[in-house]
C-alpha cells in the first residue's frame, strides 16, 4: 500500500513532507470545470476534492489516495485559480482591506471506501495599492493558487490577520488530514519528523 496525493500542489507536498510518510503524486485526470458553484463553497470544494480521488481509484486500486481543493470565498462568488494576471490583480483588488474565507476539502479514498471533511480559515486583508498588488504579483506567481495569492513566506505581506488553520490556507489543513486518514488505519504521530 502506498499514499498517493492526488496533486500536483507543491504547496501540498511541502506539507506532506513534514512527516515521513511516503508518498507519491499523481495528477487526477479531472476537469474541475465540471463541478458547478451552487452557493456553499465548502459542499463545492469537498464536491471537486472527492471526485479527484473518484477519478484516481482505478488507476491506484489498492492505494490510499489523498486529494484536497481550496477555494476562496466572499459575498457569494467564490475565488478559484486566476486565468491570467490581471484576473488576479482584479482578485486582490475586491479581497483588499477585507476579509474572506478559504475552504479546503479533504478526501482519503481506499478501495470502495471513502471519507471527506471540509476546514475553514477566516482571511483579513491590509489595505493594498494597485502598486503593491503588480509588486505582489511580480514576485509570487498566482495562477496556481486560489484567490491568486499565497499566505507563506513573503505572501504574508498581504495578510492582516487569520483565524482558524494557517495550512488549510496554504492547501492542506494537517488535523483535517490526520483525522481522515484515521479512517484507514494511517496515524501521521506515527510519522512525525525530527526537526
Amino acid at each position: 500500500m502506498e499514499l498517493i496525493l492526488g496533486s500536483n500542489s507543491p504547496r501540498r507536498r511541502e506539507i506532506l513532507n513534514f512527516f515521513s510518510i511516503p508518498f507519491k503524486q499523481a495528477s487526477p485526470d479531472f476537469d474541475e470545470a465540471q463541478v458547478i458553484f451552487r452557493g456553499d463553497a465548502a459542499a463545492y470544494a469537498k464536491e471537486t476534492a472527492v471526485r479527484k480521488a473518484q477519478c484516481l481509484t482505478d488507476r491506484f486500486p489498492d492505494d490510499v489516495i489523498l486529494t484536497a481543493d481550496t477555494v476562496v470565498y466572499r459575498n457569494g462568488r467564490v475565488f478559484l485559480k486566476p486565468e491570467s494576471l490581471e484576473e488576479a490583480h482584479g482578485m486582490l483588488r475586491e479581497l483588499s482591506g477585507k476579509d474572506h474565507q478559504v475552504f479546503t476539502a479533504v478526501c482519503v479514498a481506499k478501495k470502495n471506501e471513502l471519507f471527506s471533511d471540509v476546514e475553514e480559515s477566516r482571511v483579513f486583508f491590509h489595505e493594498l495599492t494597485e502598486a503593491q498588488i503588480r509588486t505582489y504579483h511580480n514576485h509570487f506567481l498566482p495562477l496556481d493558487k486560489a484567490g491568486g495569492y499565497a499566505i507563506q513566506k513573503g505572501g504574508s505581506l498581504i495578510v492582516k490577520r487569520i483565524e482558524g488553520c494557517y495550512y488549510n490556507i496554504m492547501g492542506l489543513p494537517i488535523h483535517t488530514v490526520r483525522r481522515l486518514l484515521l479512517n484507514v488505519g494511517v496515524d501521521l504521530w506515527d510519522y512525525l519528523k525530527s526537526i
